[in-house]
C-alpha cells in the first residue's frame, strides 16, 4: 500500500520519470469486456443523479447514470467503480476518512481503462461554497447544516493544499502506471459551477467568494492538465464542455444552492445528468480516436 507520508518531493520527482517513461507506449484497444476502473470523488460518483446504483458503497452515492457507467455501457466495458462522494486524493491513494479501501486497489495489471477525476476536496471548492453561503445566506440552512457549513477550517492554507494535490495527482498517475502498464488513463476536470459574472440568486454566494473560488476551480484546471501532459495521459476538460451550462446558465447542468436535499434529488454546486451524459459523450469520441 502507497503511504503518502512516506513520499517526499525527491522520490516524486523519480518515480514521475518513471511513469513520464511509458507515456510513449500505443495506446491500447479496448474491445468489449475490457476492464475499466474510475477513480474519483462525487463529480465521478454523481450523487443525486437519477437512482442510486445497486452495487454502490453506502456512503459514496454512485448512480446508475454517472459518467463511469454511461461510458462502461456505451463501449461494453467491465466498470469498477471505485469513485466516491467526499474523496480526496488520499483517499484515491490510501485508506481514508471515508472508511473505503484505497481507490487504487481497484487496478490489476488486466485493467485496460482508466478515469480519474478528484482534487476538489483536497482544496475545499465544495466546502467553501457551502461556506459561502453560511455567509451570505444563513437563515437557510437548517442548524446541523449550518454547523457544518460554517465551521472554520483548520490549518488550511490554499497554496499548500495545492501543493499537496499536486503531488499526490502524480502519485495517483505513478500507481495506474505501476499497477495497470496497460491501462489507458485519462483525467477528467470539474464541471463549470460558477458563471463568469457575478453570482445568481441560485448560488447563494456572495461576489466574492464566487470570485475566488472560481479562480480555484480554474487552477485545479490547470494543474489537472499539467499533470495530465506530464504522464501523457488524455484529459477531458468538463470544465469547457459545461462552461455555457453553469449553475447561472438558462440552462443548467449543475445545481445551484438546494435548499432541501431528498435522498435521490439534486444535490447542491453539482453536476446534473447532462453534464454527466456529456462527459461520457466525450470520453466516448475520445477513446474511439
Amino acid at each position: 500500500m502507497l503511504r503518502l507520508k512516506s513520499i517526499g518531493f525527491g522520490l516524486v520527482t523519480i518515480l514521475l520519470g518513471i511513469g513520464s517513461a511509458g507515456a510513449a507506449a500505443p495506446k491500447p484497444n479496448l474491445p468489449a469486456g475490457s476492464i475499466y476502473v474510475s477513480l474519483g470523488s462525487s463529480f465521478a460518483a454523481g450523487p443525486g443523479i437519477t437512482s442510486l446504483a445497486a452495487d454502490s458503497p453506502a456512503r459514496c452515492g454512485q448512480s446508475n447514470d454517472n459518467y463511469p457507467r454511461q461510458l462502461a455501457k456505451a463501449l461494453d466495458l467491465t466498470l469498477v467503480d471505485r469513485s466516491c462522494g467526499g474523496a480526496t486524493t488520499v483517499d484515491v491513494l490510501q485508506s481514508g476518512p471515508l472508511g473505503q479501501p484505497p481507490q487504487v486497489d481497484g487496478l490489476t495489471p488486466e485493467t485496460r481503462l482508466v478515469t480519474v477525476t478528484i482534487g476538489g476536496n483536497d482544496i475545499r471548492y465544495m466546502a467553501d461554497l457551502a461556506a459561502g453561503v453560511c455567509r451570505s445566506h444563513p437563515e437557510v440552512l437548517a442548524e446541523a447544516a449550518r454547523a457544518r457549513a460554517c465551521a472554520t477550517a483548520v490549518d488550511f492554507v490554499l497554496d499548500r493544499a495545492f501543493a499537496k494535490t499536486a503531488d499526490n495527482l502524480r502519485a495517483i498517475a505513478i500507481e495506474v502506471r505501476r499497477r495497470s502498464k496497460h491501462a489507458r488513463l485519462v483525467f477528467v476536470d470539474y464541471v463549470t459551477v460558477l458563471p463568469p459574472g457575478p453570482p445568481c440568486a441560485a448560488l447563494m454566494v456572495s461576489d466574492a467568494d464566487a470570485e475566488e473560488l472560481r479562480g480555484r476551480a480554474a487552477r485545479l484546471a490547470r494543474l489537472t492538465e499539467t499533470v495530465a501532459k506530464e504522464f501523457g495521459a488524455d484529459l477531458i476538460k468538463a470544465s469547457e464542455l459545461t462552461r455555457n451550462h453553469d449553475a447561472c446558465a438558462a440552462d443548467p447542468w449543475t445545481a445551484g444552492f438546494v435548499r432541501v436535499s431528498s435522498p435521490w434529488g439534486p444535490v447542491s454546486f453539482h453536476p446534473r445528468l447532462p453534464a454527466m451524459s456529456a462527459i461520457a459523450t466525450a470520453l466516448e469520441k475520445k477513446l474511439r480516436e
